[in-house]
């Protein structure tokens, strides 16, 4: 009877660990999700100089969490999708031991890529660590099949169909700028205008409304109604544009993440997108700079309009694959983007930084498998 109770505690015991260790792979893959892709929707922001850095980040973190937040009620097909139950039978997939494997496997290598500056696709991570445990906990009795069809095919499509839009739309959006920047109004205001007969004999004084420029609005007899600031207003779109990826990522990305989190009774699919937001969130903050460099610098020079374009681009495609339960990368959608807009450009793509992303994006799948593979071994 002793015996019986001891071996109960043990048990009791290692389910509560495997049910810890299984929340800190989570959230470790969450933060390394952070690391590598917060930055990713305002990349346009800093590379272009429109702000600094911190600004970027600061509106990066605020907007991806509040599309972590909204994908709760926004974007559950993607939690239905990646907890495995369609690649393994459903009871393996509710196995903490998987779960684990999976976030665990994905984490170190999307951590590695952070470390050596390359943007890779969690998602294409979360693949291969799904495929690798899935080989070893089910063998051939995995659904490869399906794997292909919802999960690579919206992979591999993604950054293609990002370049055509974004080289389209990039040369209309510079000629807008220019324009924009030619044809400045910087205020609005009243003045006292002359007006004639048409026989020229009769004059009176009247109120004109009209615009101009500062200095023609500042005269003592004028009076200014509203300023504008062409400059700022584009801005202030490109702002716009830029955090509705950030948006847009933080609700294509949480779900995915957090359903890893479901099979623990423990938490809910609510508590579970909370506590991912906040781990990419802090992941975000401490480990972007690197893959910053990367996406703001080295793939192309970004002028204002090849900015908008990059933006707009991946902001639309994004949040409809989103919306439609896709799980599509934001970092190939993203690099797409800003191939496409700088290739329609003078500067061009950096074909070297673009040949080497395109590897790591080769590698990241055989090698979340490998991890993945090798975790659901041992800890099985």
């Amino acid at each position: 009877m002793a015996l019986s109770l001891r071996r109960a505690r043990l048990t009791s015991r290692d389910s509560r660990l495997s049910v810890v260790a299984n929340q800190v792979s989570v959230l470790l893959l969450a933060a390394t999700n952070g690391a590598n892709d917060n930055f990713k929707g305002v990349a346009t922001l800093y590379g272009s100089r429109t702000v600094g850095y911190w600004t970027s980040l600061g509106w990066a973190s605020i907007t991806t969490l509040a599309g972590s937040l909204g994908s709760v009620y926004l974007a559950q097909g993607l939690l239905k999708a990646f907890t495995g139950a369609g690649l393994v039978p459903a009871d393996i997939a509710a196995q903490t031991s998987f779960a684990l494997a999976v976030a665990g496997g994905a984490a170190i290598t999307v951590a590695l890529a952070s470390w050596r500056g390359m943007p890779i696709s969690t998602t294409h991570a979360l693949v291969g660590a799904m495929s690798g445990a899935g080989l070893v906990a089910a063998g051939m009795d995995a659904h490869f099949g399906s794997l292909g069809r919802s999960f690579l095919l919206p992979l591999l499509a993604s950054p293609l169909i990002a370049v055509i839009p974004a080289f389209l739309s990039a040369p209309l959006l510079r000629r807008l700028v220019v324009r924009a920047e030619r044809k400045r109004i910087d205020c609005l205001c009243i003045a006292q205008g002359t007006i004639t007969t048409p026989d020229g004999l009769m004059m009176r004084e009247t109120a004109v409304l009209r615009t101009g420029s500062t200095t023609e609005c500042g005269g003592s007899d004028t009076r200014t109604l509203m300023r504008f600031d062409a400059t700022r207003q584009i801005d202030t779109l490109h702002f716009l544009l830029a955090g509705a990826v950030g948006f847009a990522r933080g609700l294509n990305d949480t779900p995915k993440i957090a359903a890893l989190l479901l099979p623990i009774a423990m938490l809910d699919s609510h508590a579970a997108v909370l506590a991912v937001a906040i781990a990419m969130l802090l992941g975000g903050l401490l480990g972007a700079r690197r893959v910053a460099r990367t996406m703001s610098e080295k793939i192309t020079d970004l002028d204002l309009g090849a900015s908008l374009a990059a933006s707009l681009t991946t902001s639309l495609l994004v949040s409809t694959a989103s919306f439609n339960g896709l799980p599509v990368s934001t970092t190939h959608v993203a690099v797409g983007a800003l191939a496409g807009a700088g290739a329609s450009g003078r500067s061009g793509v950096n074909r070297r930084v673009i040949t080497d992303i395109a590897l790591s994006w080769v590698v990241t799948l055989p090698v979340g498998a490998l991890f993945g593979a090798i975790l659901y071994a041992w800890v099985r």
